[in-house]
C-alpha cells in the first residue's frame, strides 16, 4: 500500500475528479484501503447472443466513416449508447444514464451508465481519451458502488473511449481492483464484447 496522503480529509471529490488527478492508480486506490493490479481477467461469458448482432455491427461500420469521433458526447452516441441500448433490450435490464450517486464526500458524482439486472451491476464510464486515468475513475466508482450495496464480493466495470473497451473487477473481500490486459476493440470484437457484458449480467 501507497504511504502517500493523496485526498484531503477536509476536501471533497467527485468521480471526475479522479480522472483529473495525475497519480497512479495503485497510490489513488490505496486511500480506500484498496490494491491495484493488472492481469487478464477470467470473465463471465455466455453463448446466447443477440440475433441481430450482425445488423449492429453493419450499422456501426456504416457509420465510422461518415462521423468525426473527436468528442466524448460524439463517441457516447455512435458507439457505446447504441451497444449498451442493444443489451438492454436483449437482457431486460434496466439502463440508468448519468445516475447519480453520494456515498460520502470522497466517494460521489454520476456514473455514466449503469447496467442493473437481478442485483448485478455493471458500471460504464465513457471517455474521450486516456484510458488509463478513465480507469481510476471507473475504479473509484466501483468502490463507491460496494459501499452503496454491499451484497456482491464481486464487482465488474468497464471503461471505453468508443472503439476500446477495458474491463475491471472489484474484489470485496481481497480488497483488491484488477484492470484486465485484455481489450476488445469495436466493431472487430463486438461479439466477444457482448458474450462478456451479457455473462456478468447473468452470471
Amino acid at each position: 500500500m501507497s504511504n502517500l496522503n493523496i485526498l484531503n480529509q477536509d476536501s471533497s471529490y467527485t468521480f471526475r475528479s479522479y480522472f483529473e488527478l495525475s497519480y497512479d492508480p495503485e497510490d489513488i486506490l490505496a486511500e480506500f484501503g484498496y490494491r491495484f493490479q493488472r492481469t487478464r481477467l477470467s470473465l463471465p461469458q455466455t453463448a446466447k447472443l443477440p440475433d441481430n448482432l450482425a445488423e449492429l455491427r453493419q450499422r456501426i461500420d456504416r457509420t465510422l466513416p461518415v462521423v468525426t469521433l473527436t468528442s466524448e458526447t460524439a463517441r457516447r452516441e455512435t458507439l457505446v449508447a447504441p451497444i449498451l441500448l442493444e443489451i438492454a433490450a436483449f437482457c431486460q435490464c434496466q439502463l440508468k444514464i448519468e445516475y447519480p450517486l453520494a456515498v460520502n464526500q470522497w466517494l460521489k458524482g454520476t456514473l455514466d451508465y449503469l447496467l442493473r439486472a437481478n442485483n448485478n451491476f455493471l458500471v460504464i464510464e465513457a471517455k474521450h481519451d486516456n484510458i488509463l486515468r478513465g480507469f481510476t475513475q471507473l475504479a473509484v466508482e466501483l468502490i463507491a458502488l460496494s459501499e452503496w450495496d454491499d451484497r456482491h464480493n464481486i464487482l465488474y466495470g468497464a471503461v471505453t473511449i468508443g472503439e476500446v473497451w477495458q474491463f475491471g473487477q472489484l474484489d470485496r473481500q481481497k480488497k483488491c481492483i484488477t484492470q484486465d490486459i485484455d481489450l476488445f476493440k469495436v466493431p472487430g470484437d463486438l461479439e466477444s464484447l457482448f458474450s462478456s457484458i451479457l455473462g456478468i449480467m447473468k452470471r
